[in-house]
């Protein structure tokens, strides 16, 4: 009987979870997948709001889910339907293709999961089931996938992780971390072990040759428990692209993997490969059970006693590092709910305010088209000010919300709504431009990298990144604008005036004259030499 009645309480419970946190799900950043964090300059196609995707218009969103390293994002709706877009070039959004997704689209052979919690690296997803197993999907080369096997370098439907019980995943670029209810085994790692990021009191480093100086990185596709740690239980996890920081049962905190810039807060910046406690985070400021645990590529968060934020590793783009976790005095007293960081941003929600901060190139703050693009302190997004926000996710050059629908009231319908660039007319157009461009590119490629290099001081590329970076900010209706521009600055760097097209196939036809005549005057020397007697 009391079984039953804990069955029913357990049901409840869910219930009740579920009517509490869903909501709608907001989006800001880079949208042109293949270009984000590759292209220099100014790409089209930024959201700088705050945005509602079409296909998720109404659909109770209880998890989102990308990494400091990805360019993909997760959604899991209320049903446990799992919802994938971004960047495929290596099968990680489970479709079975590699071809890009513009929108939303639900992950067909997950359907007949309920997919409760979901993490994404560089190019691999894992999702994680109510029934406790794990999935997933994308980039296998160093085993990240956790399936056991390297067999196949991409697995663009998902495949079972060799993993039960599992609670939780978080991703880091290359490798998978699991936390399971299995006791003596509450928190395992799989995938590229180059930093010690796995915990495992090694890097698996080895010659590829016995003559080479060229050095590799033993796979490891098996989830393995992190033996140091067998007699914690690990309740939370976070993972920047190669370090790993988690929270055990007792509030004490474990950093591990690379330690440049700081980002382990051990004081050094030395690799550890194994489980180091920090040392602030002991005896009165142990982390409490409803603590916030975040990584970003570089550096680490986490919410300890009172609510307090620390922060340590990179945190701006200038200034010295924090070589051990600092508290974030521009936040202290807020009441921090949920916080991730990207490569270089951070988003937080806090009680009825969404606040980021960092260095941006997309839009991810969600400032707006007026607002700053990056910034050094924790601002308001003034957008979503007195909303809700139940949970957040930062990427790479992307942000993704959730807001409560119950308090938003009719804001949410004054916010911008995207299509995706998959919506018939809207999607052929982009691409026959993008195909022109690359054509005029290829052309001048090769020319325009040999001069670049000779001619361009580095002062000339500095202020066309800041050209680049203005333009960035713009309102995407000015695309066309912005495509012109970019044309034009990239003849600046080169030749004034010239379109980029224009300047560079001069130059790289104009050598071969130039060489032909620098060959005829000599012959017009001698002839003057000849002709010596025509002077007298």
């Amino acid at each position: 009987m009391a079984a039953v009645e804990a069955g029913k309480k357990v049901e409840v419970e869910g219930e009740q979870e579920k009517n509490e946190k869903a909501g709608e799900l907001l989006f800001c950043g880079g949208t042109c997948w293949d270009a984000i964090g590759r292209r220099k300059g100014s790409i089209e196609g930024n959201l700088v709001s705050p945005t509602r995707l079409r296909p998720l218009l109404g659909v109770d969103i209880r998890f989102v889910a990308t990494g400091c390293a990805s360019c993909h994002c997760v959604a899991l709706d209320v049903e446990g339907r799992c919802y994938t877009w971004g960047r495929n070039e290596k099968g990680q959004l489970g479709h079975g293709d590699t071809l890009q997704r513009d929108r939303p689209t639900v992950v067909s052979e997950l359907l007949k999961y309920k997919v409760t919690k979901a993490a994404s690296g560089r190019s691999h997803t894992v999702v994680v089931t109510a029934d406790g197993n794990s999935l997933s999907f994308g980039w296998n080369k160093h085993g990240q996938l956790g399936s056991g096997s390297v067999r196949n370098e991409i697995e663009s439907s998902p495949v079972r992780c060799l993993v039960s019980d599992v609670k939780n995943t978080a991703c880091g670029a290359d490798f998978t971390v699991w936390l399971s209810s299995v006791e003596g085994a509450s928190i395992l790692t799989a995938g590229l072990p180059q930093y010690g990021q796995l915990g495992h009191g090694t890097d698996n480093e080895y010659n590829t040759k016995d003559s080479s100086v060229r050095l590799a990185y033993e796979a490891q596709p098996r989830p393995k428990a992190i033996a140091s740690l067998s007699g914690e239980t690990i309740g939370k996890v976070a993972c920047g692209a190669n370090h790993t920081v988690a929270v055990d049962s007792n509030g004490f905190v474990y950093t591990w993997g690379f330690g440049g810039y700081g980002r382990l807060g051990h004081r050094e910046q030395k690799d550890e490969w194994s489980p180091r406690r920090v040392d602030v985070f002991q005896r009165h400021n142990v982390l409490p059970p409803d603590a916030v645990v975040s990584a970003g590529s570089v550096n680490s968060a986490c919410t300890a006693a009172g609510g307090q934020l620390y922060m340590w590793g990179k945190i701006k783009t200038t200034g010295d590092d924090w070589m051990y976790p600092k508290p974030l005095m521009d936040l202290s007293g807020w009441n921090i709910r949920c916080m991730d960081s990207g490569s270089m941003h951070h988003f937080v929600g806090a009680d009825s305010s969404c606040i980021s901060w960092g260095h941006a190139q997309y839009g991810e703050l969600g400032f707006g088209p007026t607002g700053q693009k990056s910034s050094a302190t924790p601002k308001k997004v003034d957008i979503l000010e007195g909303m809700h926000v139940i949970s957040v996710a930062c990427g790479s050059g992307l942000s993704m919300v959730i807001v409560d629908r119950t308090n938003a009231g009719d804001r949410l319908d004054q916010l911008d709504v995207y299509d995706g660039k998959g919506s018939g007319e809207g999607s052929e157009e982009p691409e026959s431009k993008t195909v022109a461009k690359q054509t005029t590119k290829k052309g001048a490629a090769k020319a325009s990298n040999n001069s670049k290099k000779r001619k361009k001081s580095k002062d000339s590329s500095d202020s066309e990144d800041e050209e680049s970076d203005d333009d960035d900010s713009e309102n995407g209706e000015e695309q066309p604008n912005g495509k012109a521009e970019k044309k034009s600055q990239g003849g600046k760097g080169s030749n004034r005036g010239q379109g980029k097209g224009a300047a560079k196939p001069a130059r790289g036809r104009g050598r071969p004259p130039s060489a032909n005549k620098s060959s005829q005057p000599p012959p017009q020397a001698k002839t003057g030499k000849r002709g010596r007697p025509r002077k007298s």
